[in-house]
């Protein structure tokens, strides 16, 4: 299987399934003389493994990171950093009876086709849990970020079904396991979710991502372009079913003396383009968002088909998000991080100002 490497200077290869001992990455290219403990990573997994509330799924992880190399002292060498994160909780037994059967809206069917083997438990490669490591890697890369160039990943919880949230209080966000903005609306969320379970179903979502203090100049202008990049890597997110950046498709609606960012001495008077113009990032905030399907397993009985090619009608249970946009934040994050940071490394090898 190809494809398990993001980045160009600083690259994260990742390996693992969900059900078997462990997940783990390779961190390469990030700088030397960077503090880093294995603290720093665990908080980030804190905030995004499961059964942390009753609203998301009850597989009890601890997500208890091992650093394996590439820090000595409290400090990066440089060289490249082994990452491990132990599976504890895995229930096998719960996808026995679907080892022959492809699941509606999962990776079963495309897998089986494309490889002729695949591991059903839990999805295996395929399984959420892979972001596991790319919020480790993506804990390494927001640090760097934030201690040497002041700038700062901030995501939310946008929209969850039809409820957009407004106000936007980026304070709040860590306080609530939904990551919404608006401290007022939880309860109405709370009882949101607890609907959606009672009635066997699952709901989309909406998250916003935004870095600031971004420097200009990140980027490049043709086929790998900052906001191309940020795309490529939201969308490998599981779930994710769009990408906007800045206005996104709120543009299709805007006149052109609308859309255009005005600048002035001062600096541009709006932010349509969301931090990026040709591809290189303007020093504006840069912002995007992403769609999140509703998770298909769900109990309510669907048609499918096995691997014999015979109808079957089939019912999922286990432990499962209701809405899988709810862990989605941190994740994000991530792969923002990992895309500003492999880009500034990029810069500096290519610009000396």
């Amino acid at each position: 299987m190809a494809g398990n490497t993001i980045g160009k200077l600083f690259t994260v290869t990742t390996f693992g399934e969900s059900h078997g001992p462990a997940y783990g990455c390779i961190v390469d290219g990030c700088p030397p003389g960077l503090a880093l403990s294995e603290e720093d990573i665990q908080h980030e997994l804190n905030r995004r493994r499961p059964g942390t509330s009753r609203f998301t799924s009850q597989r009890k992880e601890t997500d208890k990171i091992h650093i394996l190399s590439g820090v000595f002292e409290g400090m990066t060498t440089g060289t490249p950093i082994g990452l491990l994160v132990p599976n504890e909780d895995a229930r096998t037994s719960d996808y026995e009876k679907l080892k022959d059967v492809f699941r509606p809206g999962h990776a079963d069917f495309s897998y089986h086709k494309k490889y002729g083997i695949r591991d059903y438990r839990g999805g295996g490669r395929a399984s959420a849990r892979e972001t596991v490591m790319r919020v480790a890697a993506g804990a390494i890369a927001k640090k760097f970020l934030s201690e040497k160039l002041g700038i700062l990943i901030q995501g939310y919880l946008a929209q969850i079904g039809s409820i957009s949230i407004q106000p936007i209080d980026l304070s709040a966000i860590d306080d609530n396991p939904f990551f919404c903005p608006d401290p007022n609306l939880v309860p109405s969320l709370e009882k949101y979710i607890q609907d959606l379970r009672k009635e066997g179903d699952s709901i989309g979502a909406r998250i916003t991502i935004q870095a600031s203090h971004i420097p200009a100049g990140l980027g490049e202008p043709v086929f790998n372009r900052l906001d191309a990049d940020l795309a490529h890597a939201l969308m490998t997110i599981n779930a994710v079913k769009g990408v906007e950046i800045g206005a996104g498709f709120a543009s299709i609606t805007q006149k052109g003396s609308e859309h255009r960012d005005a600048i002035t001495p001062q600096g541009f008077m709006s932010n349509n383009a969301g931090g990026v113009l040709g591809g290189i990032s303007t020093g504006q905030t840069i912002t995007a968002s992403i769609a999140l399907k509703p998770t298909s397993s769900i109990p309510k009985l669907v048609q499918t088909i096995d691997k014999y090619d015979k109808p079957v009608e089939i019912s999922i249970t286990g432990r499962h998000d209701p809405c899988v946009g709810l862990r989605a934040v941190p994740i994000a994050e991530a792969m923002f991080a990992i895309v500003l940071l492999d880009h500034y490394m990029r810069h500096k090898a290519q610009n000396d100002h």
